[in-house]
């Protein structure tokens, strides 16, 4: 039997919810900075995603509107975290999210089958009808509702907290 790829999964959830979506490929794009270009292309909340431990080694995905700040020194706080935010190793974000750096992804969610990762989306980003991230590699963006981004959360056993996390 042949195991079917993160990826794929994760577009067969979509299908399986009836989330419609929408993946443009591109070349890598590794920061905000490098994706600009797709603004022109593609409509919607562009993403920025964090992946970061606490001091219990918890593990957070903090989804942001791609030029928001978020003040790491205080955002524990918000969260209910034990002590400040460092972020995440690569080892971890791999086992957990199924990414590698420069990947990082709301849509990881599909990966974490333990439920290791509390999903993190800002009030500001989901006030977009559309939200673009990657669907597990950063040479492609995905689109969706924003509505729909929580029902596939809480699809793949994840209820994200929704809310205020930005300066």
């Amino acid at each position: 039997m042949t195991e079917i790829s993160p990826e794929r999964a994760l577009f067969d959830l979509f299908d399986t919810l009836g989330i419609p979506h929408e993946t443009l490929e591109h070349d890598p794009v590794y920061t905000v900075e490098e994706s600009l270009w797709l603004r022109d292309v593609i409509p919607g909340g562009h993403t920025k995603n964090l992946f970061l431990r606490d001091r219990k080694e918890r593990h957070f995905v903090v989804t942001v509107e791609e030029n928001a700040i978020v003040d790491l020194k205080t955002l524990h706080t918000k969260l209910g975290a034990s002590g400040r935010f460092s972020f995440g190793k690569q080892e971890k974000m791999e086992e957990y999210l199924g990414v590698t750096p420069g990947s990082v992804t709301v849509f990881g969610a599909i990966c974490d089958k333990g439920g290791e990762v509390t999903f993190v989306l800002d009030t500001d980003l989901m006030a977009y009808e559309k939200i673009n991230g990657h669907p597990l590699r950063n040479t492609a963006t995905t689109s969706i509702a924003s509505a729909d981004l929580v029902r596939f959360l809480e699809a793949t056993g994840h209820t994200p907290l929704v809310l205020k996390v930005t300066d």
